[in-house]
Formats: structure tokens, sequence, C-alpha cells
């Protein structure tokens, strides 16, 4: 069964709507520059009321990893995904779990990190968020077991990947009303596709 995290939460409403409509994970965006960007105070306030068994998981770019440590202590999550580059020194220093992101540019790309559990996302300049997708077709012949696909994923494609067996999808501007506005119908739209392989 595919996992599918919904990230870019930046209210309750939408945090609870993607967990009924079966998410299994949140996606918080601690990145100022971002429209879908939330303050670690906010994040914990949502965090604290979640059902058990969702999934945490808050979003850096071109911090330390002492900022890392700090926010996600105070937000309260249980993974950390570094949307950047990054020294082997600075994952040391990370006291919690984390996902590497690979933004990538060509299909030789996707084997970067390989043995680890990576979200894979369409490179862009702005760190993601913009719908860009990555080609499907990079990923025929390729162990997608331990990817993560993000990128322009929405109900109405999704099919195109269903067959390639990914750990998880990560979506966020697929289900969206507006930037950090999330739409309740295509969340369970897009979920339902995924589990359930149909509309």
């Amino acid at each position: 069964m595919i996992r599918v995290k919904i990230c870019g939460i930046t209210n309750l409403e939408d945090a609870l709507g993607a967990v009924e409509a079966g998410a299994d994970a949140l996606g918080f965006v601690f990145y100022e520059k971002s429209p879908r960007y939330i303050t670690p105070q906010r994040a914990r306030e949502i965090a604290d009321v979640l059902p058990p068994f969702v999934e945490r998981v808050g979003l850096f770019v071109n911090v330390s990893a002492e900022e890392v440590n700090e926010i996600c202590k105070e937000a309260r999550m249980g993974i950390a995904q570094i949307h950047f580059e990054a020294s082997d020194a600075f994952y040391d220093a990370l006291d919690v779990k984390h996902l590497k992101v690979v933004r990538a540019r060509k299909p030789e790309d996707l084997h970067l990190h390989k043995k680890e559990y990576r979200i894979v996302d369409a490179f862009v300049e702005s760190y993601g968020g913009e719908g860009k997708r990555v080609d499907p077709s990079w990923f025929e012949g390729v162990d997608c077991s331990k990817i993560i696909l993000a990128g322009g994923l929405n109900s109405e494609n999704v099919h195109e990947i269903l067959h390639l067996p990914f750990f998880a999808l990560d979506l966020s501007s697929g289900v969206e009303k507006k930037k950090g506005k999330k739409d309740k119908m295509k969340m369970q739209n897009f979920i339902k596709a995924v589990k359930n392989g149909k509309i």
C-alpha cells in the first residue's frame, strides 16, 4: 500500500481534513520564504491534537542542524525533511530522524542516496511547491521501494505512476485551493485514487 503525505499544512482545519481523508503523514514548512510557512508554535498547536500514528514532518531549507533540532523539538516533529544539500556532519548532528530530498534534474539523480528512504522531487529554484513533475519514464526499471515521490501530483495524473512501487507519495499544490489552503475534496479524491486505485 502506497502511503500519502500531505505537505504545506498551515492550519488545523486542513490538518484534520487531511487525516480524515486518510493521509499517513502531514508536512509543515519551516522555510520563511514559502507561502506555506508556519511558525513552530502554530505547528505544535496542530501537532498536539493530531491522532496517533499520523507522522509529523518538518521541512527545512538552508538552516543549521541546531535550528532543525530546536524547531523539531518545539513543534513536535517526528521527522526532519532536509530540502538542501547538507554535509555528513550536519546529518550526524541531528537529534531527529531525517529524510534527504533529491531535487532531480536528470534520470541519474534518482540513484542518489539510493540506500536510504528519500524524497525525489522535480528541481525548481523555489524548493518545491510549484507543481512541477519528475518525468514518470525516469522511474521505469528503478528500485522505487525507498522513494517518496513529490512534485506535481494530483488525482488526475496519479494513475500514471501507481504501477510503480513507491514507498509513498508527497503532494502539496495538487490538493490546494490556493497556496497555503487545502481543498478537502481534492485531498479525498487523491487519497482515494491512491488507496483504492480509483476516484
